[in-house]
């Protein structure tokens, strides 16, 4: 029966690519990679033969028809992205969102997911998280989606490049707070791999002074908001802040918000600044 297999690649180290994905990258008629000259290197490897086409955000709907004919004509697909599970941030939900709706054979082969794989391992709440992705390119939009996010008990879990980490990390503490528990993982199962967990505060420290580490691909996981720390006696810091801050300079706006609430003076400070900051 004709089939599209949704197929997970390695992440970084190939050893952690399945026999049975590599098996199926074999036997299936045609492959749809995000990127087919990435893809083309890994084929190489594992001395797989089947031709290739792309599959990437800007031809994906123009792509649909094409897999359907494919797959009515008995022919069986699969569908990777350059690293990890496929979908998850990467192209493919509307293919296989089609393929659904026309009741067509979807089975995943597992393997590595760059956001599992950072969770796993960093000491963070499992049991309950949200996957954010990447965030907005510019600091106005990743605060209006950090805020949306602030009070959320979920551990936060984001995706970040090297170019924009120092600047997601400040934007994460104005929203956040200093001391908001947080953990990164940047080039995982790489060779120069490395883990850290800290405070937000801490962190950006240690990348500000780690030039050599401002390289490759993060995911940022953040802890989550512990509501009876961010909301005292049901009195709403952000509304209170604001109130002080329209009639007051900010060291006495703190000083109040800290009295009222007995929260911690760099949350009530930060999220002042972040206040000011969007007037």
């Amino acid at each position: 029966m004709s089939t599209c297999y949704v197929v997970a690649t390695p992440i970084g180290n190939i050893e952690d690519w399945s026999p049975r994905a590599i098996e199926t990258l074999k036997t299936v008629d045609l492959i749809f990679t995000e990127d087919t000259r990435h893809s083309a290197k890994l084929m190489q490897l594992f001395s797989i033969s089947t031709p290739t086409r792309s599959l990437h955000d800007h031809n994906e709907t123009d792509r649909i028809d094409e897999i359907l004919n494919l797959l009515n004509d008995d022919k069986s697909i699969a569908i990777i992205s350059d690293a990890g599970t496929p979908l998850i941030s990467d192209p493919g939900f509307k293919v296989v969102r089609a393929l659904r709706e026309h009741e067509q054979k979807v089975i995943p082969i597992p393997g590595v997911s760059a956001l599992i794989t950072a969770l796993s391992v960093s000491g963070i709440a499992t049991d309950r998280f949200s996957f954010e992705g990447f965030l907005p390119a510019k600091s106005s939009g990743r605060k209006s989606k950090m805020d949306a996010l602030r009070k959320d008990p979920r551990t936060l879990i984001f995706y970040e490049s090297s170019h924009r980490i120092i600047e997601m990390l400040k934007d994460a503490i104005s929203v956040f707070g200093v001391d908001r528990y947080a953990f990164i993982g940047r080039e995982m199962t790489k060779h120069y791999e490395s883990y850290l967990s800290n405070t937000l505060e801490e962190l950006l420290t240690y990348y500000q002074t780690h030039s050599d580490e401002q390289r490759g691909e993060y995911v940022v996981v953040i802890e989550g908001s512990n509501v009876e720390v961010e909301q005292s006696e049901g009195v709403n810091l952000n509304e209170l802040l604001e109130i002080l801050l329209a009639e007051l300079p900010l060291k006495q706006a703190v000083s109040i918000a800290m009295k009222i609430t007995k929260l911690s003076k760099n949350h009530i400070y930060q999220t002042a600044l972040t206040i000011q900051n969007n007037v």
